[in-house]
């Protein structure tokens, strides 16, 4: 049996996600971040920063979103979300690359210095420039975006789902999205599978 350790509104929502697309069996566990369960000795066993997700597939354990992701479309997909062509999945990565170093970093650091760090750790300052990093992404996403439905080929892969996620991170966050990415981003959100993901961490959350 599978089991994911999750938090609503992270980067859990990603393998969650995942795992209701491939229609994987899997257990949800909360990690009550804010009350401070990721750093207990039993949760940083699991993940040394005792973040999440972490994902056990029996023995197996796994941290890490992309990685985590990876493995259940190449273990469980047969083709879903990862392509078997090689060049199509080399796309895939250059994508998940792209989206979790350029995109995703400014909206990482701005959500640390507006919320995440303690408060003597924070530099306003800086969230000008995240901003601005995160325009500079997006256009060079935009050079290569050219309104497709998908990022890679004709089907819906991993790519699309992290830059989903990443997206409505960022429209969450109040930023300004050009119009095709904004289409982009509210047509795939609409997947039943995104759907049943954030109901099953809430509901983890809940219990």
């Amino acid at each position: 049996m599978i089991t994911l350790y999750s938090y609503p509104n992270s980067r859990s929502l990603r393998a969650t996600w995942t795992l209701e697309e491939l229609g994987v069996e899997y257990r949800c566990r909360h990690v009550a971040l804010d009350k401070g369960e990721g750093q207990t000795p039993e949760h940083l066993a699991r993940h040394p920063d005792g973040k999440v997700p972490v994902l056990e597939d029996g023995e197996f354990t796994l941290f890490e979103s992309v990685p985590i992701c990876r493995y259940l479309a190449e273990k469980y997909g047969d083709g879903a979300l990862l392509p078997h062509d090689l060049s199509a999945r080399a796309q895939v990565d250059q994508w998940l690359s792209f989206i979790v170093t350029e995109l995703e970093q400014p909206l990482w650091a701005q959500a640390k210095h507006q919320f995440a760090l303690p408060q003597e750790k924070r530099i306003p300052a800086v969230l000008p420039t995240c901003a601005w990093e995160f325009q500079r992404a997006l256009k060079a996403l935009e050079r290569c975006f050219h309104g497709r439905e998908n990022l890679v080929g004709d089907t819906f892969t991993l790519a699309d789902l992290f830059l989903t996620h990443t997206l409505t991170w960022a429209a969450s966050m109040k930023h300004r999205l050009p119009e095709p990415l904004t289409i982009y981003r509210e047509r795939h959100a609409k997947r039943p599978a995104m759907a049943k993901a954030m109901d099953r961490e809430k509901s983890a959350a809940e219990h």
